[in-house]
């Protein structure tokens, strides 16, 4: 049932893949794979599991990684952060995904601890990137971050697409982009890659705004993102309607989505903070066919 990158985008036309993280509790963990089925339903390219800093949540993840694969028709790709971890414990981790037949790797620096103290032998994503390319038990499938409207901590733009262009060479087969909500923002970063000759396929991130206190979280953890005008002036419009504000954040995503799809994007993935309702619901509105995927010709 997993494939390897190179298979998903030669199989699907157009991607569209979620993301989950790996519950604290065991009552967030029973409430996720209760909507597990729908999200099958709508027969996703793949899913990713997220994976905590410095490895806080690394076997959750892997148990997480597991019960997709033994228990569901989801194709996982587990998250790897290399901040705070040295080559060997990165080294067994990919031997035990390469026993347990993961063919892809979603690899990431990973946030630095808040208390400044840093102790890794890998210093940033591209190091990652070439040790996994280097790993002798298995040929995986590499996909790295994307920022379309900038790094953070890398405010130079130029810079920063220095810094994607290190990732690819190193052996990344696509990018996923960080979650945004001007479209104007992913198509020009898209054709400043290709000026600099980063031509491997790049998925669109999309998060649909749920809830006023989830967008202001959204700005605090993706620093850097834009939420335009117009969408705050339909958000604040009914911002005392929490199902106002839920209905204006999920038509926004699906023009986002649309408006994407119309210029070709290659894939759209879905931060479902593993929720189903919202992601199922722009499917429907997007009318997608039966499942996710758009197939190829052949």
């Amino acid at each position: 049932m997993w494939m390897h990158v190179h298979e998903i985008l030669k199989r699907d036309a157009t991607l569209f893949s979620f993301e989950f993280f790996p519950p604290k509790t065991d009552k967030g963990w029973d409430a996720l794979v209760e909507r597990l089925h729908s999200f099958e339903a709508l027969e996703p390219s793949f899913v990713s599991v997220t994976y905590g800093a410095s490895g806080s949540t690394r076997d959750k993840t892997h148990a997480l990684v597991t019960h997709l694969a033994e228990e569901t028709q989801l194709d996982p790709i587990p998250h790897l952060t290399c901040v705070g971890h040295n080559r060997d414990e990165i080294e067994q981790i990919l031997e035990k995904y390469a026993m347990a037949g993961v063919d892809n790797i979603l690899a990431l620096r990973g946030d630095k601890p808040k208390d400044g103290i840093e102790e890794s032998e890998f210093a940033y994503a591209a190091d990652l990137v070439t040790f996994i390319r280097e790993f002798k038990g298995k040929k995986f499938g590499i996909c790295v971050a994307g920022f379309p409207e900038g790094h953070p901590e890398t405010p130079n733009r130029l810079v920063q697409l220095d810094h994607l262009k290190i990732k690819v060479d190193a052996g990344a087969d696509w990018i996923c982009s960080q979650l945004f909500f001007d479209n104007a923002a992913f198509l020009d970063w898209c054709q400043r890659c290709e000026l600099q000759e980063i031509n491997i396929p790049k998925v669109a991130g999309i998060m649909p705004i749920t809830s006023i206190s989830s967008m202001k979280r959204m700005a605090e953890l993706a620093g850097g993102t834009n939420f335009p005008a117009k969408l705050l002036k339909r958000l604040y419009k009914f911002q005392d309607d929490p199902e106002s504000v839920k209905q204006i954040g999920v038509q926004w995503a699906v023009e986002q989505c649309s408006d994407l799809l119309d210029h070709n994007v290659r894939g759209i993935h879905f931060y479902t903070m593993n929720q189903s309702a919202a992601t199922e619901e722009i499917f429907r509105s997007l009318g997608a066919p039966s499942g996710g995927r758009l197939r190829t010709s052949s």
